[in-house]
């Protein structure tokens, strides 16, 4: 069974089921202690949204009208709207195609591009922003923006696409070849079919990640609905406008999702066969050779080396000193210690959303799956302004606490957590367990002993993926951290808007350097899948 380590459900040989049974209690309805459980996560998931929803309500219609029908925020739109139109179909054809390069042909150093095309979610999209400024200076605008968030975003696609053309069973496309399909016809109909979740889930993320983006796009001087937020908050602190653009976001973020679960339907791969499968064998790419591995290269030297280029120089240019601060290991302490305690919590937490999304279908399943999505595309300060509300007006003593701001992460971060844990449990055969129950071991220990231990993988991959995202947030944390909390990010976030670009640095390399450990897990969990 192989699991997927982002955002889709993906398991692919020659047999496909795409219309499964759920499997779940009587009725194929979950039961109340189930549903109590979801219904009280998904009420805290909605806080932010009703945050948004009560300030817009209470600011009236008309001021409403009068604050959206502004020319402003017309163009805030077309921004926002043409980067995800834009950035998204980029990030597709870039990780499919890297993906189908990599895996399924004869180019060299496969041991090499795997990891090297991982790599990239280790490097936060600010910092990507960060290097590209300081190489050239007068970068800026709606390109800027599309080049730095492609070259960020693109291995939400690469990863899972990577993984499934390694599971894909060949039989399937020498089949097609055999009945006269030509090499690109039996990549259209046969295998770009069978990586269609890991598109649409990929882009999915791709797309909340744009929506709820910030400080790429306020180095790089792009503004957008998320931009224009945060910037109504710090300067005026007019909850209104802000709101009302937070609402306006939800909404789009709402399309996306409509849009997703439309194209996605009730498909699902799973693997019906058995037995050991055999390697494909790479296609022959001839005389492209050149033009691939050229490709290859120039998509790993954007997205990894200049990055690693303009640390490197800032870090040569400060010398020693901009090392010698005591800041430097209490922020990377703090930044460890927060992103471990909310990466246990969130994916713990996630495990109620996924077993409703992929054991039950129908109206509940489907809200409760997209709850998840609707609050993570909120900029981090809006949802953090609804929490300091809440805890203000209805629990005083958790107000400038930690746990307030690991609240934060889990609704911020619920979905990279629940999508592979929903990948996870689609992926396990419904046979297994209902194996183990016919031998009369109590559902309890079915789940224990089989279900968990399957969706071991998928668990720590989504874990591994709230890690990096905590360990890089910095909106939710500049507002919500008690008195005397110091992320990488934020310092990096400080010293860097104050063009103390030596200084920022190594807070740059830290942050990187703790996110590899990380992201490499994604890379040995997506092994393994193939591998199984």
């Amino acid at each position: 069974m192989a699991r997927s380590v982002i955002a889709t459900e993906t398991v692919q040989t020659a047999g496909t089921d795409k219309h499964p049974r759920p499997v779940g209690r009587a009725g194929h309805r979950p039961g109340p202690l189930l549903v109590g459980i979801v219904a009280i996560l998904v009420a805290a998931t909605f806080v932010p949204i009703a945050y948004v929803a009560w300030s817009v309500i209470s600011t009236g219609p008309s001021r409403v009208y009068a604050l959206v029908a502004r020319p402003r925020v017309g163009e805030l739109l077309i921004n926002t709207i043409g980067l995800v139109c834009v950035t998204v179909p980029l990030c597709i054809v870039i990780g499919i195609g890297a993906a189908w390069l990599v895996e399924r042909t004869d180019v060299p150093g496969r041991a090499l591009w795997r990891p090297m095309f991982v790599a990239p979610l280790a490097v936060p999209a600010f910092i990507n922003s960060y290097a590209w400024v300081s190489v050239v200076p007068s970068l800026h605008g709606f390109w800027a923006g599309i080049l730095v968030t492609t070259l960020s975003y693109f291995p939400f696609v690469y990863v899972p696409a990577s993984a499934t053309l390694r599971r894909l069973d060949p039989a399937v496309e020498e089949s097609a070849r055999a009945l006269g399909s030509s090499p690109t016809d039996a990549f259209l109909r046969v295998v770009l079919p069978q990586l269609r979740l890991a598109i649409l889930g990929g882009g999915l993320l791709v797309g909340v990640h744009l929506l709820a983006e910030y400080g790429a796009f306020a180095m790089l001087r792009f503004a957008t609905l998320t931009t224009a937020i945060f910037e109504q908050f710090q300067s005026t602190f007019n909850g209104a406008a802000g709101s009302t653009l937070a609402g306006v976001l939800v909404l789009l973020c709402l399309l996306l999702l409509v849009g997703e679960a439309a194209a996605r339907g009730n498909a699902r791969y799973a693997r019906i066969g058995s037995g050991v499968q055999r390697q494909p064998s790479p296609h022959r790419v001839h005389g492209k050779m050149i033009p691939a591995v050229a490709a290859l290269t120039g998509l790993a030297v954007l997205a990894l080396g200049v990055p690693a280029w303009t640390v490197t120089r800032w870090l040569w240019i400060g010398g020693g000193s901009v090392w010698a601060n005591d800041e430097i290991s209490t922020a990377t302490v703090q930044t460890a210690g927060l992103a471990a305690a909310a990466a246990i919590i969130t994916t713990v937490l996630a495990f109620p959303f996924a077993w409703v999304a992929v054991r039950y279908s129908g109206f509940f399943a489907r809200f409760v799956e997209g709850s998840n999505f609707a609050t993570s595309s909120m900029p981090g300060i809006v949802t953090a302004l609804a929490l300091v509300t809440v805890a203000i007006s209805f629990a005083t003593p958790l107000y400038q606490t930690i746990s307030l701001v690991l609240a934060a992460y889990v609704l911020m971060f619920m979905p990279r957590a629940m999508v592979n844990l929903r990948s996870g449990l689609a992926q396990v055969p419904p046979g297994i367990e209902e194996a183990s129950r016919s031998l009369g071991v109590s559902p309890t220990w079915t789940f224990l002993r089989v279900t968990l231990r399957l969706t071991a993988p998928a668990a720590a991959a989504g874990a591994s993926l709230v890690f990096v995202a905590v360990a890089t947030e910095l909106t939710a944390t500049l507002l919500l951290a008690p008195t005397g909390t110091n992320t990488l990010a934020m310092r990096f976030w400080s010293l860097s808007s104050e063009l103390d670009y030596a200084a920022a640095a190594p807070y740059a390399l830290l942050l990187v350097a703790l996110s590899v450990p990380v992201t490499l897990v994604l890379l040995g969990q997506s092994a393994r899948a193939a591998a199984l």
